[in-house]
């Protein structure tokens, strides 16, 4: 059986966005005109604090990730190559250093996060070797939103920074929790592959 269209939250606000998502992947832009053209109705959708449960805003002891981090999935494409997903961090947890392997808008949609972001500076030549150079540090409040856009903006950990849990949307080109990624360690300049899953769905068998 072919996938289908998935919407795991309900709420007009996302539906809407959707759409519009969908408009402009039609047109074919390049990756980077793509997502400077979903930036207004991305900014929108992070402005309005009604749309998104409760539950999706919620820790999962359970994640992928660890430390209680939760990958929410609200909407898939049929075929896989759209997600939005809101991540929830709580206070004092972190993601590890990680990459997304597709074009991408991430937003802060609660609390606080200080981000770093890193470049890859080997050749990727050594299974399970990899050297990263720290790019930048920020701290991330409401309504702050980034792009990713492989290979040079794709890296980051982010570690929530309020006293309450941070909630981020992420938009992405790819079936980001489904897709073999990669974790890196820049301490032991360490890398692995990488499925950080969903919180609320499982991967298919066949997921790569």
């Amino acid at each position: 059986m072919s996938p289908t269209e998935e919407y795991y939250c309900s709420a007009g606000a996302m539906r809407r966005f959707i759409d519009q998502v969908h408009k402009s992947v039609e047109q074919a832009l390049p990756p980077e005109q793509l997502v400077n053209a979903l930036k207004p109705a991305f900014r929108d959708l992070l402005a309005d604090q009604q749309w998104l449960p409760s539950h999706f805003r919620a820790p999962n002891p359970e994640g992928g990730m660890g430390g209680g981090i939760a990958s929410w999935l609200l909407y898939r494409s049929a075929d896989r190559n759209l997600t939005l997903m809101s991540l929830v961090v709580p206070s004092g947890s972190q993601t590890p250093v990680h990459d997304h392997l597709a074009w991408g808008l991430v937003g802060l949609y609660q609390g606080e996060q200080d981000e770093d972001t890193f470049r890859r500076t080997d050749d990727a030549s050594v299974d399970g070797i990899a050297t990263l150079a720290l790019l930048e540090q920020r701290r991330l409040k409401p309504l702050s939103f980034y792009e990713l856009l492989p290979p040079d903006a794709d890296i980051h950990r982010v570690r929530t920074a309020s006293d309450e849990a941070s909630v981020s949307i992420h938009l992405l080109g790819n079936d980001v929790g489904c897709v073999l990624r990669h974790s890196f360690e820049p301490s032991i300049e360490a890398v692995a592959d990488f499925r950080s899953g969903y919180s609320n769905v499982d991967c298919d068998a066949g997921s790569v």
